[in-house]
């Protein structure tokens, strides 16, 4: 007989006996039985002894994790996705209130305190990007680009987007799941738009391929390489003159030295959330953002949850809940505008509570400061011989270091060995010629942390 789990009720031998006397069934392997004999295992599983005790658990876990290099203990130079920013101590206290943790979903009328967060959470975005519409955040910044590419699939009709072919392949691979594969009804076709040596969308090559069957633009600036767009309105005006979406993705932080969005002509924008107080996660930490002007045509394809704000009967007293609710996967079901689900909503008061305590002078302050401390980073790493970075590229946060001859994994091993997290290894990527690595500087880094990292470079280079 099957020893039953000590954390697990159903796997007591009556129990499961009593479940399968309900469901008429002799024996469990019969609920299986349409499975194909080829899809099912036929060895057993080589698995470890049953743990006896929570004790031996919390022990077994501990050495595991151990075995982990942590940002915490090494010196993080690697973003591309997830970045190393400060997170103020106030983001933690305010979210791990247990009025946050224990609240996370009620009726659409209920617990306004909470819809108040994630109202200041969607205004404070809507201020960052100036567009007037903002939803309830979603899993990634992929998953807010596959959704704005569905909005748009769905406002224009249209069946194709295009996107630049040095694209980040994370939120790209996220993207071609939402586009869905050929055979299915609703697949939306991925155009590739080549990128220039300067690391920019080949205007030529846009105009090529943007015609009356795209239903949206995509780009990003900065882009996956950290480069800044020259003519963002450029790109933007020909996506709406050819009658397609023009969706921008964008950095938070970079919005307080870098022009909005809105106010160059995007008419959906999305971006990350985790650099906006959130602590680098294993498997998580993560999360997008959906913006677009405050017009029905947008407002009635987002498939997130989305807040709303009026007055109550007592003057001056307003109340919060949410609003075109029948259209989401939560109101509507298989019938809703794509899918949603509980997301990331938690993330979203830690976001409110870090761009009320920065405000508009903080941004400001932030984007100044890691644009001078990459631009250091990059002059310092162009500066050793064997590494090279485009100064010419104007970038933010994040940059390209060319390698003449060094393997860029056996670089990064060597960094590692001095507790260093170098950059993502991007040889081979669209975009990318040689040997060469994605390095990440936020405003953590100092002066000395910069030197630490070009000293152990002029080592491993060798």
């Amino acid at each position: 007989m099957t020893k039953a789990h000590p954390w697990m009720a159903n796997s007591v031998q009556g129990i499961k006996d009593e479940m399968m006397a309900a469901l008429g069934v002799d024996n469990v392997d019969q609920l299986f039985a349409q499975i194909p004999a080829d899809h099912l295992t036929s060895r057993p599983f080589d698995l470890p002894p049953q743990l006896a005790s929570e004790v031996e658990l919390a022990r077994h876990l501990d050495d595991l994790l151990s075995k982990n290099a942590n940002a915490a203990d090494n010196l993080c130079f690697l973003g591309a996705g997830a970045w190393p920013h400060y997170v103020p101590a106030i983001c933690d206290e305010v979210a791990s209130r247990s009025e946050w943790v224990t609240s996370v979903f009620g009726s659409p009328t209920s617990d306004h305190g909470r819809n108040q967060a994630w109202f200041e959470f969607c205004a404070q975005i809507g201020a960052l990007v100036e567009m007037d519409f903002v939803g309830l955040p979603v899993y990634s910044w992929g998953c807010a680009i596959g959704h704005a590419v569905r909005m748009a699939s769905r406002t224009t009709g249209r069946q194709k987007v295009a996107v630049p072919a040095a694209m980040d392949p994370e939120r790209l691979s996220v993207l071609r799941n939402y586009c869905e594969p050929a055979e299915m009804a609703s697949h939306i076709e991925i155009v590739e738009i080549a990128v220039g040596p300067d690391g920019r969308i080949d205007r030529d090559d846009l105009a090529a391929k943007l015609d009356e069957t795209v239903a949206a633009l995509y780009f990003e600036t900065p882009s996956c390489h950290g480069v800044i767009e020259a003519d963002p309105a450029g790109l933007c005006a020909a996506a709406t003159a050819a009658g397609a979406e023009a969706i921008v993705g964008v950095d938070p932080l970079s919005l307080g030295v870098l022009a909005a969005p809105g106010s160059y002509g995007a008419t959906i924008a999305v971006g990350p959330t985790q650099p906006l107080g959130i602590h680098m996660n294993c498997g998580g930490g993560v999360g997008g953002f959906i913006a677009s002007p405050d017009e029905e045509r947008y407002a009635r394809e987002y498939p997130t949850l989305n807040i709303s704000i009026t007055e109550t009967v007592a003057e001056g007293e307003y109340g919060f809940g949410l609003t075109l609710f029948h259209q989401s996967s939560y109101g509507s079901r298989d019938k809703g505008k794509d899918w949603t689900g509980n997301s990331v909503y938690l993330w979203a008061v830690a976001n409110a509570v870090y761009m009320s305590a920065m405000g508009p002078e903080g941004f400001r302050e932030i984007g100044n400061l890691i644009l001078a401390r990459a631009r250091h980073a990059a002059e310092s790493i162009d500066a050793i011989d064997g590494c090279s970075v485009d100064l010419s590229r104007p970038f933010f946060k994040e940059f390209v270091v060319q390698f003449d001859a060094a393997d860029v994994a056996k670089v990064n091993q060597a960094l590692l060995a001095d507790g260093i997290f170098g950059g993502k290894d991007i040889t081979g990527e669209p975009g990318v010629v040689g040997n060469a690595a994605l390095f990440c500087v936020t405003e953590i880094h100092t002066e000395a942390d910069i030197e630490r990292l070009c000293v152990a470079l002029r080592e491993a280079v060798q």
